[in-house]
This record gives C-alpha cells, structure tokens and sequence, in this order.
C-alpha cells in the first residue's frame, strides 16, 4: 500500500493503564481537528508483547475481542473498537487512513509505557512525534484495575489477597500476570522516553490533575498539540467506571464470550444506564482501604522518589 501518502501518526498517549487514558480518548475524539485511531490500543510498537504468550486466562478474553484487522482496515471502519494488536504496520497506517486534514493524528496503547521496545521503536518510526503519559499514585492504579477485574468477573478475591495471588505467579508480563505492581513502577519506563525523546516531544500529566481539573488538563493537552483550545467538549460523561457485579459468574461469562460491550452498544443510550443497572450494583465501587493503600504504597517509596527527579513533580502526597 503506499504509506507515504497515507497520513500518519503524529502523537501518542502512550499509557499508564487506569490512570484516564479512556476519559482523554474521549476528550480528544470530540475536538475537529483531531483524528484517533479507530482501534483505541492498537499496541502496534509494543512488538515484545505477543497474543501468543498470554496466559490462558487472557487468551479466553483476548480472543473473544479480538478482530480480523485485515478485513477491519479495508472496511470503513465505522464504531470504536477497545484494543487489538495490530502487529503488522500496512494495517497500522491503514487505521489513519481517514484522517487527511486533521491536525492532530494519534492513537492511545497503555501498552506502550509498560513494553521494554516500544519507544526504541517509535523513535525509529516516527523521530518527532509528540509522546503524552498520565500518572496515577500507583496503590491507587492498582486498586483501580482489581476493581475493573471484580467488575469483569475475573476474579472475587479481597485487594490484598489478589495482588499476592498475583505477585505469586511463576511468570510475569502483559497478558500474561495482571501486573497490578509492576505497572506502577513508573521511573523506569518514564526514564526509556526521556533518554530518547527531548522534553519538548514529552508530556507527562499526573491522574491528580485530571481528577482536579480536567477542563484545564484538557486544554492544555489542547496547546501542546497546537490545536484550538476553546472547544466544545462534553466534560460531565463518566467514562470506564467501575461498579460490582450482582451476579459475578454471568459477567464473566458474557465477557469472556465477547458479547458485554456489544450487547451495551447495540442498545440505545436511553436504555443503556438501565441495562447496565440490571448487571451491576447501584452505587460506586467500595473505596480502597487505607491500610491496603499504606502496604501497596510502602512498596513504591523509592520508584517515587526517582520519579519525582524524572518528572520534576513534587509527588509527597502520593507518600501519605
């Protein structure tokens, strides 16, 4: 296919997983300018990560997910997919096919910080492109993804009881363990970028300012992507929330099986809050217990004090 004419990518939220990542998909796909890859996480530089190796576990769920890309980038390509792994980079190019005009080109992976070669690999692509990150406290990011697993089915066991479950397991990797810990050592996969990257192709924000803020985390994403900034942009939506299960057994099934967010998809918006109240247990997900956040945060203390240094944030109320 000719990749010269086919416009490109020119931007990258690179991760972290649970940190927003899915509330700045959303914000971005509403500005005029901008273009997102129809497939959120394409994990196309993430080349280490491999479908193949994924543990059983994620095998079920990633196959019940997973799309013909080939026949997806021939398509119009109409209706957001959530994740593939888009491995082959004429169907990578494939995805920005439709975005002549734009100004900002770009994509999401939270893949992308975790992988050992994906940004050696998106320097070697695409030298100047702009790389974002979000930040998360890393007890909190991890309390956040076993809350999207209990929500999932995947499992029923307490906090603590599934990261030591976890942190237990003979192999480790994406895919392939939940990597509730390692995904909060942040410093290091910060540092790959920084030794490749110069500061003026990375951003890097923090949940808290997101949390806080959106609005103004929004429009300065805005600016650094040189983009108009007095947008409208729906803030209120709540994106990827997660809410407890009633009956863990049939979410699980239906997920493994590929057919939850399809069967919410299909329905009118008018009707999905009340579908998804069918499912789920009224009110928000129980909140992390403290002495859960002081044993998960004791083990971060020295990734944070070097993240501080990377990042040139002060971090203290992570700490406490």
């Amino acid at each position: 296919m000719d990749t010269v004419n086919t416009p490109h990518p020119n931007f990258l939220v690179a991760g972290a997983a649970k940190c927003g990542t899915t509330s700045l998909y959303h914000y971005l796909k509403q500005h005029p300018d901008v273009y997102m890859s129809p497939i959120k996480e394409t994990n196309h530089f993430s080349q280490d990560i491999r479908p193949e190796n994924f543990s059983d576990e994620y095998k079920i769920y990633e196959k019940s997910k997973r799309l013909n890309i080939e026949e997806f980038v021939k398509s119009d390509m109409t209706g957001d997919q959530w994740g593939a792994y888009v491995l082959n980079y004429d169907h990578y190019i494939q995805l920005f096919r439709f975005a002549n005009g734009k100004k900002a080109i770009g994509e999401i992976s939270n893949s992308y910080l975790y992988s050992s070669v994906a940004a050696a690999n998106i320097k070697a692509k695409y030298p100047d492109i702009k790389i974002v990150a979000i930040l998360r406290q890393p007890a909190e990011r991890a309390y956040s993804h076993y809350l999207a697993n209990l929500r999932d089915g995947r499992t029923t066991l307490p906090f603590r009881a599934e990261v030591e479950k976890d942190d237990a397991k003979e192999k480790h990797g994406w895919s392939i363990s939940h990597l509730y810990y390692e995904l909060g050592l942040y410093a290091d996969q910060i540092e790959r970028f920084q030794q490749l990257f110069p500061a003026s192709q990375l951003k890097i924000y923090l949940f808290d300012d997101l949390k806080n803020n959106n609005r103004a985390l929004v429009k300065d994403l805005f600016s650094y992507l040189n983009l108009k900034e007095d947008v409208a942009i729906n803030y209120d939506e709540k994106h990827n929330e997660a809410r407890l299960p009633k009956n863990p057994g049939l979410i699980k099934f239906i997920t493994q099986l590929g057919i939850k967010r399809r069967i919410f998809r299909a329905l009118p918006k008018s009707w999905q809050q009340n579908v998804k109240n069918s499912f789920f247990k009224e009110g928000k997900a129980p909140k992390m217990d403290p002495a859960d956040r002081k044993w998960m945060t004791d083990r971060y203390v020295s990734d944070i004090h070097k993240l501080e240094k990377l990042i040139g944030r002060d971090l203290s109320h992570w700490l406490s």
